[in-house]
C-alpha cells in the first residue's frame, strides 16, 4: 500500500519532470509575438525559424508565443530572456533576422543593439 507521503513524492517527481520536459527551466526563453496583427506582419515565418533551429538541435531553449505588445509599427517582435540577463525585445524581426538572433544572441550572448526596442 502506498503511503500519503510516497504519493506526494511521486506527484512531485512527475510535476518536476513535466516542467523540465517542457523547457520551463531552459537557460534561454524566446517569445514570438503571435497576435493577429503580428501574424499578418510575418510572425509565423519568424516562429518557424526558431522552431526549425530547435528541431535541428538548438538546446536549452524554451520557445513560446506571446500576445499583443501594442507595438504594431515594430512587428513582428521577439523577446529573448537569458538566465541572469535583462530581457531583450527585438522589433521588425524577419526570418533572416531570426537566424541572426539565434546565432549571435542565443548561441553567443551578443545582443544585436540595432534591432532592440524599448
Amino acid at each position: 500500500m502506498t503511503t500519503p507521503l510516497e504519493l506526494v513524492r511521486k506527484k512531485r517527481t512527475e510535476a518536476v519532470g513535466r516542467i523540465v520536459s517542457k523547457g520551463y527551466l531552459a537557460s534561454a526563453r524566446v517569445y514570438v509575438g503571435m497576435a493577429t496583427c503580428e501574424i499578418a506582419a510575418g510572425s509565423k515565418d519568424v516562429m518557424a525559424v526558431f522552431q526549425k533551429a530547435m528541431d535541428e538541435g538548438l538546446a536549452n531553449v524554451y520557445l513560446s508565443q506571446k500576445g499583443c505588445a501594442g507595438r504594431c509599427n515594430l512587428e513582428p517582435t521577439v523577446e529573448v530572456i537569458m538566465t541572469g540577463k535583462n530581457p531583450v525585445k527585438y522589433g521588425k524581426v524577419t526570418p533572416r533576422r531570426a537566424e541572426a538572433i539565434i546565432e549571435r544572441h542565443i548561441k553567443n550572448g551578443q545582443v544585436i543593439d540595432e534591432w532592440v526596442i524599448d
